[in-house]
């Protein structure tokens, strides 16, 4: 198999076809772009998501906690607590796991969540340090959303930029093959992306507002992200490439390393679909967040315009960070 998660159609053959529903208490299920689970709990649901960190090695225990926070952020839920797992190879330092749990720690801070448990453990089973974190979040019932509901005619608005996730990857732990493609203004857009990753803001804004999906853009990029949400939804769509908001940095590595930016791992970028997409827009811009009106749920089939030319978007496959590191 290939490296990354699995691709839409393995993960409905493979995984989704073996689970059974069961409990009546479930109020989210998994699915095909579905990155949460929800149970009632009382009077409001419980909101959880797990994800692992396997691709970068610097802020991985950050990383850890900012990516799964952001899962429950787009099912509109405020997270709350954090489990985390650190499997460690056999010459790993003592202060190599103490450095991923003050990173973590940092995280937690920064979104306000607790860290509440975990595992920690040496294992031959890793050559590299793997984190998994589990996030737990609260949200009203009947607010919990998820990539499903989307309904043709709704505007897409993408929050951010593309790529946020994959630019600090590369430029933090791959500055040897990108040497001489970043200018000096560069230097200051990386180092302000570390306060970019999180869609906590986003996603509990948009909760607030009337929007019929959500879906935080992470491996598969956005047009990986995009597909999920279309298919979840029951739904086709339409995205113009020249809307979709990359950092000039990000196209600068891209080129170098000829990715595909829209195809690159994005955490930091949330997808919303919406029937007004301009208030939207205007809403978070008033909290002083960027987001751009990308396109529009149809009833037909899923593409991208670029140029004079509108192409399919293919089912996500591996993330273009894995052309690096593979």
């Amino acid at each position: 198999m290939k490296l990354g998660k699995l691709t839409s159609e393995e993960l409905g053959r493979i995984v989704l076809s073996a689970l059974v529903p069961r409990r009546d208490d479930v109020v989210l299920r998994p699915g095909i772009g579905i990155d949460c689970g929800g149970v009632k709990v009382g009077d409001a649901a419980c909101v959880l998501s797990t994800d692992p960190i396997t691709a970068a090695d610097r802020d991985a225990g950050w990383l850890a906690v900012h990516i799964s926070c952001n899962d429950v952020a787009a099912a509109g839920a405020e997270p709350a607590g954090v489990l985390l797992t650190v499997l460690a190879p056999p010459d790993t330092r003592p202060e190599d796991v103490r450095r991923v749990i003050e990173d973590a720690q940092t995280a937690a801070a920064e979104v306000g969540v607790e860290i509440i448990g975990g595992h920690t453990e040496v294992t031959d089973a890793v050559r590299r340090m793997v984190l998994s974190a589990t996030v737990m979040g609260k949200a009203p019932l009947g607010r919990v959303f998820s990539a499903a509901g989307a309904r043709a005619g709704d505007a897409i608005v993408m929050t951010k930029w593309a790529a946020i996730e994959g630019t600090m990857i590369l430029a933090a732990d791959y500055r040897h093959l990108i040497a001489g493609a970043l200018i000096p203004e560069d230097e200051e857009t990386l180092r302000g992306l570390r306060g970019m990753l999180s869609v906590v803001p986003e996603g509990r804004a948009a909760a607030e507002l009337a929007v019929t999906a959500m879906h935080d853009i992470t491996e598969g990029g956005v047009l990986g992200a995009l597909w999920e949400m279309a298919r979840a939804s029951g739904c086709g769509a339409c995205v113009d490439a020249e809307r979709i908001p990359v950092l000039p940095c990000t196209r600068r590595i891209c080129d170098r390393l000829g990715l595909d930016p829209f195809r690159l791992i994005s955490s930091g970028s949330l997808l919303i679909a919406a029937p007004d997409g301009r208030e939207i827009v205007d809403e978070l811009g008033a909290r002083g967040i960027s987001a751009a009106v990308i396109g529009r749920m149809t009833d037909r089939e899923i593409t991208i315009r670029r140029g004079n030319e509108v192409l399919p978007v293919e089912p996500p496959g591996s993330d273009e960070l894995y052309r690096v590191i593979g």
